[in-house]
């Protein structure tokens, strides 16, 4: 599968702003979303073909909105890679669990975004 428009999804509109830069820089068309009820809402009518998510955030975190969209029809083959600063093992186990692809730790680099990017090709 061919990556052409990537959902970007987190609360902080700094960090938002970062991995959308990076996806852009990349060649890649960016949408981007700041909580987990939107990010449903634009997977839905964007139809992207990969998910950044952010796990800690207001009133849906990405954990939920993982597992809504998992469970959808029409989102449930968009493969999720979570960004987050949670890293530990269990942490990772728990978001496969959810139906994540991947898993980025904050701080990351641009490179550690392209790469999970590629992967997923």
């Amino acid at each position: 599968m061919a990556i052409k428009k990537i959902l970007a999804v987190d609360d902080s509109k700094v960090d938002l702003i970062n991995i959308q830069t990076i996806i852009s820089n990349a060649g890649y068309e960016v949408i981007t979303a700041s909580s987990g009820a939107e990010a449903i809402e634009k997977a839905e009518s964007e139809k992207p073909d990969l998910i950044f998510m952010d796990v800690v955030m207001q009133h849906m975190d990405g954990y939920q909105a993982c597992r809504e969209l998992t469970h959808k029809a029409d989102t449930k083959n968009i493969p999720i890679i979570f960004v987050t600063s949670k890293g530990q093992k269990a942490d990772r186990l728990w978001a496969q669990m959810q139906g994540s692809k991947g898993l980025v730790q904050k701080p990351y680099t641009a490179e550690q975004i392209v790469e999970q990017i590629k992967q997923v090709k």
